[in-house]
């Protein structure tokens, strides 16, 4: 291995080394209480060495963020491969989603904070970028889905695109998801089992979207049971509603 090639491997090995570092303390102290000398002294480095490699604190946030959304675009192309209706596979998006909540909470929140204004605008445009990128397959598999729908007649686009037609359930399940990570928030209102509601309501959108088959958007048996089979057939893993 020439100098070069070495030199390249030490600085990507002692990047992982931060972004480890930055997601122990993250999970230890809490995301906004993150601090670049502390990342740069966890790892035995002066912190001009960190800022080598992250130009910024958002520059990192964003890079962990990036660095961590390969297992999401996993599971989210086990979903598009699931041999189920397009229906059941849009749901399983959402199902695959609540899964990885409630398995890295502070993976979602992160994701959360990134995608914010203040830390995406501050972040510089080459790291955005590579995000983007990595973040690429979630949109594809979701577009592979609806384009199966369409092809299928199980949907009819009526003059949308498929982004635009992606657009809606997109935007209701990271919102939804956004509130349930607000502490205390829907105890205030009285508000249970709020994955199983976003299921319905993502039921009643896809429903108002004249996706077929339409579904009975009340009955929850039904949730539990599409919840079952995809434990089953497409995580091997549990999901209780």
């Amino acid at each position: 291995m020439g100098t070069k090639e070495r030199r390249l491997r030490d600085f990507a090995e002692r990047e992982q080394r931060f972004l480890t570092a930055a997601r122990e303390l993250i999970v230890q102290d809490g995301l906004l209480n993150l601090q670049m000398s502390r990342v740069a002294e966890k790892c035995d480095y002066a912190v001009g060495t960190l800022y080598q490699h992250f130009v910024s604190k958002e520059d990192l946030l964003l890079a962990l963020a990036t660095d961590q959304s390969q297992g999401r675009v996993q599971m989210f192309e086990r979903v598009r491969d699931w041999k189920a209706s397009s229906r059941d596979r849009m749901l399983g998006f959402a199902l695959a989603d609540m899964m990885l909540a409630r398995r890295c909470p502070d993976h979602f929140r992160l994701l959360q904070f990134t995608f914010t204004e203040v830390v995406w605008g501050a972040a510089p445009e080459a790291r955005r970028q590579a995000c983007m990128d990595m973040h690429r397959p979630l949109r594809q598999a979701t577009l592979d889905v609806i384009d199966d729908a369409l092809r299928s007649g199980e949907l009819q686009a009526r003059g949308l695109s498929i982004e635009q037609i992606c657009l809606a359930p997109w935007a209701l399940a990271v919102g939804l998801h956004a509130i349930v990570h607000h502490e205390g928030l829907l105890e205030q209102y009285s508000i249970r089992e709020p994955y199983q509601l976003m299921l319905r309501h993502l039921s009643d959108l896809l429903n108002g979207m004249d996706w077929k088959p339409l579904a009975d958007t009340s009955d929850t048996a039904a949730y539990d049971e599409l919840a079952a089979r995809f434990s089953r057939e497409v995580m091997n893993e549990d999901l209780d509603l």
